[in-house]
């Protein structure tokens, strides 16, 4: 049982700034000496970074979709030990879920956490007209808690007075309009965290414009929350694994890296761009921007590494960039060698190929994956993978796009790449950590 104050900070659209405010929060929670734990609603890997940046803590996901709702609750539970408050950032518009549903919605995830939320509404071009917009938010799902409003992008204390006229649900802050302090994006998203600082900022600017203390008061109020005990303790060590951690390959869930360590793994994060391959049994290689250091990744002594050892057959996970690192080579203005491991090249596409949740199951036992394993997941790219005609796949996709026409999980020996930024269940961690196992004691 654990009491921990939380709060969602909920949006009423993409873009009206609830990542910078929620950010801000953290942030100037931070600096008042709190210990916070970061949450994101969805399968987001760039504003997790920020998060994590800002409070030392790692970001979790929380995702009924992948997780359902018990793994929401014990992700939740798990990684606010120690913590003082947690802070939820949500995604998308409040009740935008999966095929128009609540599914894996920030108000699914409110719901079952409990937890109050704080509405973000951008007031930009608007005065009396956000409070009806309040209105349809605050009454559209009476179990979904609103708290209090932070209105965004607030232009001018006249713009403010406007506004608090005829003001219906307590206001919590107002955020004055500060382009200046926008996070750059690019085609996947906001910078990541390691390039820019500009959240980290943010937090003067909610000290100073919203009213904290009541923030607090009302991250306390939420009930007491409980998870049941999942028994997932780590086995004894029977592999290492290496993960690929560095500015190409950033795309990540932590719930992963705890299944592979309850599976039985030492992991050995390294960087193929500036490493040489530890001394390891399995390789996992993320998403992120291989296509930004192709240069660099090319000539890697790296690259040549992974090739041996999958050619040797060490266990080889790439999902999404590591998939596009796995293939004979990678072009964008130019054509670059890559691992060579794969059979297919990749390229990028100036329009985006795939976008949304994946589920399916591995329809044969290739690779290092039993037949018949769930597999739930999400894509999001502007690539393309170009296979072999005789390449064979793991996955059979009901739902996703995958490598092509649902088929994902392209298979050489041992080493499985994928489209699929899977969430990975206690299963396919333990296969992937006892094929491991298995090549070091061959």
């Amino acid at each position: 049982m654990s009491r921990i104050p939380r709060i969602v900070i909920a949006g009423t659209h993409s873009g009206c700034g609830k990542t910078t405010i929620a950010s801000g929060i953290m942030a100037a929670l931070t600096a008042r000496g709190k210990k916070v734990q970061p949450f994101k609603v969805g399968p987001d890997f760039i504003d997790p970074s920020h998060h994590t940046r800002i409070c030392g803590r790692p970001s979790r996901n929380l995702d009924s979709y992948m997780m359902g709702e018990t793994g929401v609750v014990q992700t939740f539970c798990t990684a606010t030990e120690g913590a003082d408050v947690a802070v939820i950032e949500g995604v998308m518009g409040m009740f935008d879920g999966i095929d128009g549903t609540e599914l894996a919605s920030t108000a699914h995830v409110a719901k079952i956490l409990d937890a109050p939320v704080i509405l973000v509404v951008d007031a930009k071009g608007m005065s009396r007209s956000v409070h009806a917009l309040v209105r349809g938010f605050r009454d559209f799902d009476p179990e979904v808690k609103i708290a209090g409003i932070l209105f965004n992008r607030i232009g001018s204390p006249r713009h403010r007075q406007m506004i608090e006229i005829s003001q219906i649900a307590p206001s919590l802050g107002w955020i004055p309009r500060r382009e200046d302090l926008a996070v750059e994006g690019r085609h996947l998203g906001l910078k990541m965290a390691h390039e820019t600082g500009a959240m980290e900022s943010f937090g003067t600017i909610i000290e100073e414009s919203c009213d904290l203390d009541a923030i607090c008061f009302i991250a306390r109020s939420a009930p007491d929350i409980s998870a049941m005990d999942k028994n997932e303790k780590p086995d004894k060590i029977r592999a290492t694994i290496g993960i690929a951690l560095d500015e190409a390959f950033c795309f990540y869930y932590q719930d992963n890296f705890d299944r592979i360590r309850n599976a039985g793994a030492d992991i050995v994060f390294f960087s193929p761009l500036r490493d040489r391959l530890p001394a390891v049994d399995g390789i996992y290689l993320g998403g992120g921007y291989p296509e930004l250091y192709l240069p660099a990744l090319e000539s890697s002594p790296c690259t040549a590494d992974i090739q041996k050892a999958a050619l040797a057959r060490m266990p080889v996970l790439g999902e999404c960039g590591g998939l596009l690192y796995l293939a004979r080579n990678f072009s964008t203005d130019k054509t670059h060698r890559m691992c060579n491991v794969l059979p297919a090249t990749a390229e990028m596409t100036k329009r985006i190929q795939a976008l949304g949740y994946v589920e399916g199951s591995s329809v044969d036992a290739h690779g290092f994956l039993p037949k018949g394993l769930p597999v739930w997941g999400h894509e999001f790219h502007y690539s393309r993978v170009i296979t072999d005609s005789d390449a064979r796949f793991v996955f059979s996709l009901s739902r996703g796009k995958g490598i092509e026409n649902g088929k994902d999980g392209l298979v050489s020996g041992n080493t499985i790449g994928s489209y699929t930024h899977a969430y990975f269940s206690p299963e396919s961690a333990n296969a992937f950590v006892a094929s491991a196992h298995k090549f070091r004691t061959v």
